[in-house]
C-alpha cells in the first residue's frame, strides 16, 4: 500500500519490513536513528513496549497508551497513533459514530485505539473483554461508558461493533455468536487475513452491515502517509494495492 502511494505520488521511498523480536526493540529504534530511517510503522507485538523507548509520544499516542507510527523529527523519534482515525474513517463508510450505540470487542492495543476513536467520535461505548477486569480499566482511562466480560454481548443493545481481538486471524472462528448481533447493526472487524471473517459472514447473513478490516488498516496507513509526507494519500490507490496483495 506505501509503495502504490509513493509511486502515485512521485515521492522517492521504499516501504520495507522488518521482523524485531520483543527484546531486540530498543537495538531495533538505534539501528533506526543511525540509519536516518524516516518512518516506521508499529504493528503487533511493539505499540504499546514501544512507548518508554521513543524520544516523544504525541498527546493522542500518550492518551491511548499504544503507538503505530513513529516519525524522525529533527534527529527525535516521536510517536503516534493512527488506528483510531482509520476505525473512524473505515466505520464512516457505513455510517456516523456519533450517538451510535457501540460495542468493542477486545482490550488490547488496537481496542484502545478504537475506544479512543469512538468516544471522541461522540459514541457511547462498552468494552467487553475475556478478562473483565481489564474492559474495566480501558473504559475507566478512556471515558467509555461500560465494561464487562465478552459472552455478554446478548446482554447489550448496540448500533456498532468493533471486534479488535486477534480471533479469526487466518481462521475461521469467531468471538462471539453471530445471533447476537442485531439485523441493521454495523460491524468492523480489525483482521484483515482473511478479508471476510467469519464474524462479518455471519453478520451479514443476519442482515448487519459489514466492513472488513482491510479499510481499518488502509485508513491509517493513509494518515501515517499523511505524517510522514504532509501530502494526502491516495486511497483508492492504496485500497487497490492491499486487493492485489491479497
Amino acid at each position: 500500500m506505501h509503495n502504490a502511494a509513493f509511486a502515485a505520488l512521485g515521492l522517492d521511498a521504499v516501504y520495507l519490513a522488518f521482523d524485531v523480536v520483543p527484546d531486540r526493540l530498543a537495538a531495533a529504534l538505534d539501528g533506526a536513528r543511525a540509519l536516518g530511517i524516516r518512518q516506521l510503522a508499529v504493528s503487533l507485538p511493539h505499540k504499546e513496549r514501544i512507548l518508554p523507548l521513543l524520544d516523544e509520544v504525541d498527546d493522542v499516542a500518550r492518551r491511548i497508551g499504544a503507538v503505530n507510527t513513529v516519525t524522525l523529527r529533527d534527529g527525535a523519534l516521536v510517536g503516534s497513533n493512527t488506528d483510531w482515525l482509520g476505525a473512524v474513517r473505515a466505520l464512516e463508510r457505513e455510517t456516523s459514530p456519533a450517538a451510535k450505540r457501540a460495542v468493542v470487542l477486545g482490550a488490547g492495543g488496537a481496542a484502545r485505539a478504537v475506544v479512543y476513536g469512538l468516544v471522541e467520535a461522540g459514541a457511547h461505548v462498552c468494552v467487553l473483554n475475556r478478562s473483565p477486569d481489564k474492559a474495566a480499566t480501558l473504559a475507566a482511562e478512556l471515558g467509555a461508558g461500560a465494561s464487562g466480560p465478552l459472552d455478554a454481548l446478548a446482554d447489550h443493545r448496540f448500533d456498532l461493533l468493533v471486534q479488535t481481538t486477534r480471533v479469526g486471524l487466518g481462521s475461521d472462528e469467531s468471538p462471539v455468536d453471530a445471533a447476537t448481533i442485531p439485523a441493521g447493526c454495523v460491524v468492523l472487524d480489525a483482521v484483515y487475513e482473511p478479508a471476510e471473517t467469519r464474524l462479518l459472514r455471519e453478520a451479514r447473513a443476519r442482515g448487519a452491515r459489514c466492513v472488513g478490516g482491510k479499510w481499518m488498516l488502509v485508513y491509517q496507513a493513509a494518515e501515517q502517509l499523511r505524517l510522514w509526507s504532509g501530502k494526502q494519500a491516495p486511497v483508492d490507490v492504496m485500497a487497490q494495492a492491499f486487493d492485489e496483495a491479497s
